[in-house]
């Protein structure tokens, strides 16, 4: 790719009088937070010196003679910054965390074992672009040359590694074509509809999802929906759940997985030059996603000829997520495939390794794998393949086994190394042809320098056999397996739309003429009350502005509130005071606010009440609060027979029933005055270490945030910012609190398309997971406040807010 002479004059400027006058090798970390250093790192697997400047919020500015050189720094510097996160993901993946944690570790690496890729990962790596191959390597040397040095400084290791006195492991190419578990969750759902159906109750499964667009729910031909239990799910369920990391011997809580699944989404829009102040293309994107310590996101820019990218990653996946490069600008918001199926598989009574298939017993594939196990003798374990994919369960006594088929099993599911095509594109085309090999089920907006905006929906999409649709298990006789994989082009796109804009928040956006029945993509989606907010603002902006588009990612605005709020019946005296001030709350659930405060709490006890009134007692095992808000407000709308023979007259003592209970909680919680309850005082933030039930843990890296981290926001306003109400009561018996903030945007970016030193980004709650990196938490403040930051990207930017400088040079050439 020909390099433009303004990214040489940057690299002239960057690179060059940067040696001279250097201090002595000293690690990274060392001299975080004292200004005016440099610093000389180096690795083996490096071609040719690279540079580091690192600007305030510890962002690193990469400037490489090659783009491999380029990705060796992305490693090395996200080794440096999150290598207990690195290291714990990796091990989670590869079913090594036992060999750490001890015996209770077995099942969470069998299961993660049992999902690795079992095809030829050599031929798989091998067939990758070679700049996408050479990228890979250079990440993961860029790796392990940061763990060479460490074996050379062990003072400098991480906390946890002294706390429990192990080393991180040394990083091999071929794994990140093997790691492919992207469990989304969708298959509790068939479980769960399909034991709904042994009770002849499945439409009640209509009250938690309901399907969209309306489809009517049927049970697979030669499905005995009787014998469905939950177990059935088994090591893919302990897939779905994670590790046991509360006190590392506590299984985790079902229903706080459950609660992270239904709220991780995004936000992403493209706004057309034609619609803005500058006539220049903005792009902004809040990916949501369960909040803690570190953040998800470590965000760095990448230099190099054919290489100019910046933005937020994934600790372990190489290269950019979110962000742009010198060309355009790209964002994600989860988009809904079903990927995951459930197939149920007959035995034979005297051979349990058989299976009937196609008209005969069909023995499966075996494997045998020993897992060690810290302070335990190493534990043997079988794992077993069917045509579907992997057996994760077995009832021998009922002659059954269950097997799940998964799109990111596919051969050139690569997903891992997806960001880097991506990153090295330069138009809707290449752009369009790098995300071929992507498949978590996503949707990317574009804006380019010329002008353009565009969607494309990406990710592994099933083809289906014999009008299956996904929703319930089917037979694992052959009559329902996959035919394989649908390809990108099935997916819907559009570019340059008559609109001038495109948002997406996770909301049912399938065309209205696509072909859903015959490509089958999902029924299950998100609540659309978010996209609608940002959609009625976007159309209302004919000449939008970035700080538009900040205001918008911040926005609290809540029609679903200011809809339920309108039903409030009559209320005694005593509760006037409250119900006026209720009725005269603009729907904004602001920090501050004392009519957020009161909906938020009065929303929760009625979506209990109106649960129990609605859900049978013997159904609520298999039905998880809560109802969803669509559903129940229809029904607030509608009150019917399910309410009983008085529907309005129950809908009205629900709802005032409800009122009194938030009213009582809020006075106890906030005191009497209701003119000074504050959500902000309930919705706090708290960030705690994933091991923080471990007391060295917990003293080493202290909390980020408390109760005067105050916030805004839920679920369904664009500035989400979701909670658990519905907390295991063992959680509740501990002081948890049920309002605190549990997930949200952690890392957000607005992009002035073309004036790229325009952009804005938060990345919380900071870049690094050392508690003395000066980066630990230093993202928290700004946050709170929305107080988007400069994301540097121009040579005169970068260097202006330059506050550190390093350079890596290649093992054994430093000056």
């Amino acid at each position: 790719m020909k390099q433009s002479a303004s990214a040489l004059s940057r690299r002239h400027v960057l690179l060059g009088g940067v040696a001279a006058g250097l201090a002595g090798f000293v690690a990274p970390s060392a001299l975080a937070g004292k200004g005016g250093n440099s610093r000389i790192m180096e690795g083996e697997g490096l071609e040719a010196p690279v540079e580091v400047l690192e600007d305030q919020w510890g962002v690193p500015h990469v400037r490489a003679a090659s783009v491999p050189d380029a990705f060796f720094a992305n490693g090395y510097l996200v080794a440096r910054d999150r290598l207990w996160q690195l290291d714990f993901e990796y091990r989670r993946a590869l079913g090594r965390l036992a060999e750490v944690f001890g015996p209770d570790f077995v099942p969470s690496d069998t299961a993660s074992r049992l999902f690795l890729f079992r095809g030829d990962a050599q031929a798989e790596f091998a067939a990758l672009p070679p700049t996408v191959q050479a990228s890979a390597r250079a990440y993961v040397a860029g790796i392990n040359a940061y763990l060479a040095y460490l074996q050379k400084n062990e003072e400098q290791y991480p906390e946890e590694f002294r706390i429990f006195s192990y080393t991180p492991l040394v990083w091999d190419v071929l794994d990140l074509v093997r790691m492919r578990a992207e469990a989304t969750g969708n298959t509790q759902a068939e479980i769960r509809r399909a034991r709904l159906a042994a009770q002849d109750a499945l439409a009640y499964d209509a009250l938690i999802m309901p399907l969209r667009p309306a489809h009517t729910l049927t049970v697979p031909d030669g499905l005995d929906v009787q014998a469905v239990t939950e177990q059935d799910l088994g090591l893919f369920g302990v897939l779905q759940d994670g590790p046991p990391l509360s006190g590392l011997h506590t299984p985790p809580s079902r229903t706080e997985g459950d609660h992270r699944r239904a709220n991780e989404g995004s936000n992403a829009w493209v706004i057309a030059p034609t619609r803005t102040a500058t006539g220049r293309p903005v792009l902004a994107n809040d990916p949501h996603l369960s909040f803690g310590s570190p953040g998800p996101r470590h965000v760095i820019h990448l230099t190099a000829p054919g290489l100019d990218v910046i933005g937020g990653g994934a600790p372990g996946m190489p290269g950019v997520m979110q962000g742009h490069n010198a060309h355009f600008a790209f964002g994600r918001t989860n988009f809904h495939i079903d990927q995951e199926d459930v197939f149920i598989l007959r035995t034979h009574p005297d051979h349990p390794d058989r299976y009937f298939h196609n008209g005969r017993w069909v023995e499966m594939e075996t494997e045998e794998t020993t897992i060690a196990v810290r302070g335990g003798p190493a534990q043997r374990v079988r794992l077993r393949y069917a045509a579907q994919g992997p057996v994760v369960s077995a009832d021998g006594v009922r002659n059954r086994a269950v097997a799940v088929s998964a799109t990111w099993l596919y051969p050139g599911a690569n997903g891992m190394l997806a960001n880097i095509g991506i990153n090295l594109a330069s138009d809707w085309d290449s752009f369009r042809k790098a995300l071929k090999l992507h498949t978590s089920p996503t949707n990317f907006t574009y804006a380019d320098t010329a002008g353009n905006i565009g969607w494309q929906a990406a990710g592994g999409l099933p083809e289906r056999r014999n009008g299956y649709d996904g929703l319930l298990p089917a037979p694992g006789d052959g009559r329902y397996d996959w035919k394989g994989l649908q390809p990108l082009d099935a997916l819907p796109n559009s570019f340059n739309p008559a609109c001038g804009w495109f948002g997406t928040s996770n909301e049912l956006n399938l065309p209205a003429d696509y072909p859903y029945a015959e490509r089958c993509v999902s029924y299950e989606w998100k609540d659309p009350y978010r996209y609608q907010r940002v959609a009625e603002v976007l159309q209302a902006s004919p000449r939008a502005t970035l700080a538009q588009s900040v205001a918008l990612q911040h926005d609290t605005l809540s029609h679903l509130a200011l809809s339920v709020v309108r039903f409030l019946p009559d209320v005694p005296a005593h509760l006037e005071a409250e119900a006026t001030l209720l009725r005269r709350w603009d729907g904004h659930v602001e920090a501050a606010s004392a009519g957020a405060a009161l909906y938020e709490v009065w929303w929760t006890r009625l979506n209990t009440l109106f649960y129990q009134a609605l859900v049978p007692a013997h159904l609520r095992p298999l039905l998880p609060q809560p109802l969803n808000a669509s559903v129940l407000l229809a029904l607030l709308q509608t009150p019917d027979e399910r309410l009983g023979k008085a529907p309005e007259a129950q809908r009205n003592s629900l709802l005032f029933t409800a009122f009194q209970q938030a009213v009582d909680e809020l006075r106890d919680r906030l005191g009497p005055v209701a003119a000074a309850w504050q959500w902000g005082r309930l919705h706090t933030v708290q960030l705690r270490h994933p091991l923080h039930s471990v007391k060295a843990v917990a003293e080493a890296f202290l909390p980020i945030g408390g109760e005067d981290a105050r916030s805004g926001g839920d679920a369904y306003t664009v500035m989400a910012r979701w909670y658990n109400p519905n907390l295991p009561h063992k959680a509740l018996e501990q002081g948890r609190n049920p309002y605190a903030v549990t997930g949200g945007a952690s890392y957000l970016m607005v992009c002035d398309v073309g004036a790229w030193d325009q952009s804005l980004f938060l990345n919380f709650p900071g870049q690094s997971a050392l508690p003395g990196s000066g980066h630990y938490e230093d993202a928290l403040r700004v946050w709170l406040k929305g107080e988007m930051q400069p994301l540097l990207f121009s040579e005169q930017a970068v260097q202006a807010g330059a506050r550190y400088r390093s350079t890596l040079y290649p093992k054994g050439k430093t000056p």
